[in-house]
């Protein structure tokens, strides 16, 4: 699928559960799998077999250049909604722990001049506290020039407090 182009993003409105009258789009960027027969294949499906055949990071990238390339697109063309929002984009535990993905991310953000504001990371709690030094490393690292994270999935694991003082998440 990754070497067919068969991949493709949909996204997810994401709302306040009460309004502060100062909302901004907030959309979460959802990766999908075309099949030979040009069915979509749900996440639930193929992201198991690609994590256990340790393709999650090439799948992590595709999704960030096909994501950055679109908004990029957008903006060109004169749509001015397109950056104003927020998009939030999955990450894999692989890819928080491949040490070149921090700079993957980097060249990213210079290449298709997306504002670091338009971007939200989601880390599941899992990898979060699996991999708690790499996630700081990079929660800090894309923080800095204004990227936001949240924190998926809290609860389903480990649920522990504590995990949040040391990973500064803007959402839960």
């Amino acid at each position: 699928a990754l070497a067919e182009d068969r991949l493709c993003l949909y996204t997810q409105p994401m709302h306040a559960m009460h309004s502060t009258g100062t909302e901004v789009l907030h959309q979460e960027l959802l990766v999908r799998l075309i099949d030979e027969n040009d069915e979509l294949i749900q996440p639930i499906t193929f992201i198991p077999a690609a994590e256990r055949y340790h393709l999650m990071p090439s799948i992590d990238r595709w999704v960030i250049r096909t994501a950055f390339r679109l908004l990029a697109d957008r903006r060109a063309a004169g749509d001015a909604s397109a950056l104003s929002g927020t998009y939030a984009i999955n990450l894999s535990g692989a890819s928080i722990g491949d040490d070149q993905f921090l700079d993957y991310v980097r060249e990213s953000f210079a290449r298709f001049r997306i504002p670091h504001r338009a971007i939200c990371f989601e880390i599941t709690e899992t990898t979060a506290v699996t991999s708690l030094s790499k996630a700081a490393e990079f929660i800090g690292a894309m923080r800095e020039p204004g990227c936001r994270f949240a924190l998926d999935d809290f609860g389903v694991g480990v649920s522990s407090f504590t995990y949040l003082k040391q990973l500064p998440v803007d959402y839960i």
